[in-house]
């Protein structure tokens, strides 16, 4: 209740409070957009031998919503049964996903992550490239050692490998590297004793060849021969691609007449990936 001189009105804004603590009310716009980007990590040891050791996919689905009215969306998946351990937006109906293995909702306006999860991925993941590496740090004609790296790219078929760099952590008696790069550039960090290759983007065509750095590593005077075995670390990225084979089979709209348009991205990354030597 108000009183006659109080300058609290009677009436709440509009445009601002819904029934529904996560969306405002009013929400108009001149074309109706929802886009999903579902990114997945991969996080693998591969032993000197080529096979994994460990491996494990975590992936999200983050959205930008720009939808008019309230609208009510349901997404649903070609092979849900690989979504394990999920972390669910508020807005989600948990009851529906966890019977129906789909996501029920009314989105919040604007961008944010609807469902955070581990894919579920029985027997080898098909980790998307092959490293052959040689890496000694004592030859017999000199003080130095010797690196050799190939990067042999096995990407799904029609897709490529991006942003690929390969970082080796060096021993300290490696004081530099003098290589050669047949694809990308190389550098090394003398205060981080760090090798970082930057190949870039790989051609999957067929001829393309597979990018390698080789050259002498610069050893230390005086220092003794490292007997440990450096690990290399790999990132990379690959568009339109799960590496769990999660796909979106639909996404419905209810409670409004519009069409909107829709579209959905898929990547996967490199998380923590090492390659033992």
């Amino acid at each position: 209740m108000t009183g006659r001189n109080s300058t609290v009105s009677a009436t709440l804004p509009t445009g601002q409070l819904s029934n529904i603590p996560w969306r405002r009310s009013g929400v108009k716009y001149a074309n109706n957009e929802a886009y999903f980007d579902i990114v997945e990590e991969l996080d693998a040891i591969v032993d000197k031998f080529g096979g994994a050791v460990c491996a494990e996919v975590h992936g999200s689905i983050d959205c930008l919503i720009k939808l008019s009215g309230v609208p009510d969306l349901t997404l649903s998946f070609v092979n849900s049964r690989l979504i394990e351990d999920a972390s669910l937006h508020p807005c989600v109906r948990h009851r529906r996903f966890e019977v129906e293995r789909l996501l029920s909702f009314v989105p919040p306006d604007g961008g944010f992550r609807l469902m955070a999860y581990r894919a579920s991925c029985h027997g080898n993941l098909p980790v998307p490239l092959d490293l052959r590496h040689t890496i000694s740090f004592k030859q017999a004609s000199g003080n130095s050692g010797h690196l050799e790296l190939t990067v042999i790219p096995r990407p799904p078929s029609g897709r490529q490998l991006e942003d690929l760099v390969l970082t080796v952590p060096m021993p300290r008696a490696v004081s530099g590297a003098s290589l050669v790069a047949s694809a990308g550039k190389y550098s090394y960090d003398t205060a981080s004793r760090t090798l970082v290759w930057t190949v870039g983007r790989l051609d999957s065509q067929k001829g393309a060849g597979s990018p390698t750095l080789c050259g002498t590593l610069v050893m230390q005077t005086g220092a003794p021969v490292p007997d440990c075995r450096p690990s290399i670390l790999v990132s990379f990225s690959i568009t339109g691609w799960t590496i769990s084979g999660l796909k979106v089979n639909r996404l419905d709209l209810h409670g409004e007449k519009y069409k909107p348009f829709k579209g959905v991205k898929y990547v996967t990354k490199a998380g923590k990936l090492e390659f033992r030597t």
